[in-house]
C-alpha cells in the first residue's frame, strides 16, 4: 500500500508541475509507444476562431503523430487570463499558449513595434508583413523568455465601445475610464486620448461595466459579442485603431524535446490551425458585427475627418522615448506593399 502510494504522489507531482503526461499506447507493428500529452491554453470561448484553430492544430498533430503527441485545450481562461498564461508557459506549466501582442509586450517590448496605432493599412498589408520576413523574426524572438512563436492569427482591428455616449472625436473620450490589456502601450494610447486607463482581466470586463468600475473597453467586433460586452456598452465607434495579431507558441523546453520530424509536424499543425482561424474570423467578424448592428447598440462610422483625428491624437505616441526605438522596424513595416 505504502508502495502505491508513493507512486500516486510522484505522478500527482509531475501533473502539477505542468510535466507533459506519458501514457502507454499502441503504435503501428504493434510495438509499444508512450502518448505525451501537452496542454495549450486560451481565453476565448468555445466557438471563438482562435479556439477553432487551437483545435485544428491539435487533430492535425495527433493524425500526423498516429496518437503520439496529443494537445488539449483548455480555453475559457481555466487555466488562468493571459499575463499568467504567458508566466506559465516560460516556466513549462503550460505547454503551448494563444495570446496576443499586447501581453506579450510586457516580457518582449519589441511586439509593441506592429501593435502601434494605425499602423497597418489594412488586413491585407498586415499579413504580407505577418507572413513575411518580419513576421519570421517576430515568431523568434522571444526565445530568451523560453517561447517560440510558431504562426500568426487573426484578431482583427479593435474600436472603442461605452456605456455613456457615442465616440466621434478624441474629445468625446476626455474622462471616461477604458479597459486595456496590461500593457504600456496599450495605457499610454488611451492616455494619449484624454481618458484614463484601466488594465484588467478579460473576464473582469462586463462586470465591471455593468457596476460602473470602468465605463468602457476597446476590441473587435467578435469579442464585443461574444463575451456579451454589448448588453452593457452600448456604444461602438468604429475606429480601427489597432490591429493585435496573436500567435500560438510553445514553451522552447516541449519543442527541444520534440525529434525534427515531431517539429515539423508541430509547426505544420499550427500553420493549419491558422489557416483554419483566419478563415473563420473572416466569418466571425461578418457575423458578430451584423448581431451587434441587430443588437440597438449605437454604432458610430467616423467619418475621414474624424477619423484623422484620432491618427493625429495618437501620431506623437511613436516619438515617446520608450517607442521610438521601433522607427527601423516600423519602418521597414510601412514599406512593405
Amino acid at each position: 500500500m505504502k508502495k502505491i502510494t508513493a507512486v500516486l504522489l510522484v505522478l500527482l507531482l509531475l501533473v502539477m508541475a505542468g510535466a507533459p503526461l506519458f501514457a502507454g499506447g499502441g503504435a503501428q507493428g504493434g510495438s509499444a509507444a508512450k502518448v505525451r500529452v501537452f496542454r495549450l491554453a486560451d481565453n476565448q470561448p468555445d466557438g471563438y476562431p482562435t479556439v477553432l484553430g487551437d483545435l485544428a492544430m491539435a487533430k492535425y498533430v495527433e493524425e500526423k503523430t498516429n496518437g503520439a503527441i496529443k494537445i488539449e485545450v483548455y480555453n475559457n481562461s481555466v487555466l488562468g487570463d493571459e499575463k499568467t498564461t504567458i508566466e506559465q508557459a516560460q516556466t513549462g506549466d503550460i505547454h503551448f499558449i494563444r495570446v496576443g501582442l499586447n501581453p506579450l509586450s510586457s516580457i518582449n517590448p519589441i511586439m509593441n513595434a506592429l501593435a502601434m496605432p494605425f499602423l497597418f493599412r489594412d488586413r491585407a498589408h498586415m499579413f504580407k508583413v505577418l507572413d513575411g520576413p518580419i513576421g519570421t523574426e517576430l515568431l523568434g524572438s522571444l526565445e530568451q523568455q523560453n517561447l517560440l512563436g510558431l504562426c500568426w492569427l487573426d484578431a482583427g482591428f479593435r474600436n472603442f465601445y461605452n456605456s455613456k455616449k457615442d465616440i466621434r472625436t478624441p474629445a468625446d473620450m476626455a474622462g471616461l475610464k477604458i479597459r486595456v490589456q496590461e500593457s504600456a502601450l496599450m495605457m499610454d494610447m488611451i492616455r494619449f486620448l484624454g481618458a484614463s486607463p484601466t488594465p484588467m482581466a478579460y473576464a473582469e470586463v462586463y462586470p465591471s461595466i455593468q457596476n460602473g468600475i470602468i465605463d468602457g473597453a476597446e476590441n473587435n467586433w467578435p469579442s464585443y459579442i461574444t463575451a456579451a460586452h454589448f448588453e452593457v456598452a452600448k456604444h461602438f465607434t468604429v475606429d480601427g485603431h489597432m490591429a493585435s495579431p496573436e500567435m500560438i507558441l510553445i514553451n522552447t523546453g516541449v519543442w527541444n524535446s520534440l525529434s525534427d520530424e515531431e517539429k515539423k509536424i508541430v509547426k505544420e499543425g499550427a500553420l493549419e490551425g491558422a489557416k483554419v482561424e483566419r478563415a473563420a474570423w473572416l466569418e466571425a467578424e461578418a457575423k458578430y458585427e451584423k448581431q451587434a448592428r441587430d443588437s440597438g447598440s449605437s454604432i458610430t462610422e467616423l467619418t475621414p475627418a474624424e477619423h484623422k483625428l484620432f491618427e493625429d491624437a495618437l501620431a506623437p505616441l511613436y516619438q515617446q522615448p520608450a517607442y521610438a526605438s521601433y522607427a527601423d522596424l516600423i519602418k521597414r513595416v510601412r514599406e512593405i506593399n
